[in-house]
Formats: structure tokens, C-alpha cells, sequence
């Protein structure tokens, strides 16, 4: 509670709250997602970070966490956006891509009708441990600037951001918004210069 309030303070309109991973940083119990996110404002986002890929357990994590929006970090079937849909009509959700090479660019274009938004990143889904986020790496900009022209629902760009690459990120890439996890971490804790750092840059691009 006491980072998503540090957070906030310095100009997060998100909070993303991560469960169980394969591997990647910041995992946290449900409990305590839970906790944290009825406590928030509530014109704060609160994302729950899910690597689950069935219907059923994404809306029993959705029920339990009491989150509003949902961001689903592997691919799944395009019928569970339904069933999420159907059973849950409030919760925004939002489907991370992997930029690995152009192919991304075809996958984001197949989901966008079913979801609220897409959230580009840097992981693998293919390795023998899924990479589902939180590497630390950026990723080809380019092609998620063509995917950010190519979509007309909201894009955010996340992977490998920081204080010092941000500016070049958003002015060429062009994201609705930013997700950082990694660039503002010190032994897998939110650093509060790191933090002030990032945001104090991000409110000097020029958009």
C-alpha cells in the first residue's frame, strides 16, 4: 500500500498489481492485490495482472482481487473475452502483446474489437519459462508505433522504459499511456528518486 500511494503522489493514474507469474518481478499474493485495491482512490485504475488463460479463472481472480480492469499478459482464445465480458460487463480489459517482430502487429489487429485496450511489451511468450513482462528490455519501437496507427482503441507502451529513454519513447512511438515496472525499481522495491525522476520527465514531452 505504501508504493501504490508513493505512486500516485508522483502522478500514477494506473496501479498495476501483479499475480502469480511464470517469472518477472513485483508478484504479489491476491490478498494482498485485494487490499490494495479497494483502498486506492477510486479515479485511480487499478490493474490486475493476470498470466491465467482460462475464462474461469480470470473472472474468480477478477471477483476475488475487486480490481477494474483486467490485463492479461499471455494470448488467449478469443471466446474468453466474451465470457469476461458476459459475467463481468464493468471490468476493462486489456490484452498485452509481446512485440517480437511484425507478426505483432496482425495479432493486436485480431483482438482489438474484443477489448478495451493493448499494452505492448517485451516478453517471450515461447521460452520454456514465459516471459509475460517485467524484463527490462525495450523492444523494436518502430513496430509498435505502427501498431499505436494501425488500432483505434488506446495503446500503452511498456518495456525496458525509464527516466532516461522515456522522452524518446513516447514522442516516437506515441502511446495513449506508459507502463514501467523495472525502470523504477531498486532490489525489486519502488525507488522514490527513480519514481520522481520518471514522472518529472514524462511531464516535459512534448505529445
Amino acid at each position: 500500500m505504501e508504493e501504490a500511494k508513493l505512486a500516485i503522489k508522483y502522478g500514477a493514474s494506473a496501479i498495476g498489481l501483479v499475480s502469480e507469474m511464470p517469472s518477472g518481478p513485483g508478484v504479489i499474493s491476491e490478498d494482498l492485490i485485494t487490499e490494495i485495491a479497494v483502498k486506492v482512490p477510486n479515479e485511480i485504475n487499478t490493474f490486475l495482472l493476470t498470466s491465467k488463460i482460462t475464462a474461469e479463472e480470470i473472472i474468480s481472480q477478477l471477483k476475488n482481487c475487486k480490481t477494474n480492469t483486467v490485463q492479461i499478459v499471455d494470448s488467449v482464445a478469443i471466446g474468453i473475452y466474451k465470457k469476461i465480458r458476459e459475467e463481468l460487463p464493468q471490468i476493462s480489459i486489456v490484452q498485452v502483446i509481446h512485440v517480437n517482430g511484425e507478426e505483432s502487429i496482425k495479432e493486436a489487429t485480431q483482438v482489438e474489437k474484443y477489448i478495451d485496450a493493448v499494452l505492448l511489451d517485451s516478453g517471450n511468450q515461447n521460452k520454456e519459462v514465459k516471459e509475460l513482462g517485467g524484463t527490462g528490455r525495450t523492444h523494436n519501437w518502430e513496430i509498435s508505433r505502427n501498431i499505436v496507427n494501425a488500432l483505434k482503441i488506446p495503446v500503452y507502451l511498456a518495456g525496458g522504459l525509464n527516466a532516461e529513454n522515456v522522452k524518446t519513447a513516447v514522442e516516437f512511438v506515441k502511446p495513449y499511456g506508459v507502463d514501467i515496472c523495472s525502470g523504477v525499481r531498486t532490489n525489486n522495491m519502488l525507488d522514490e528518486i527513480k519514481l520522481k525522476k520518471f514522472f518529472t520527465t514524462l511531464k516535459n514531452v512534448d505529445r
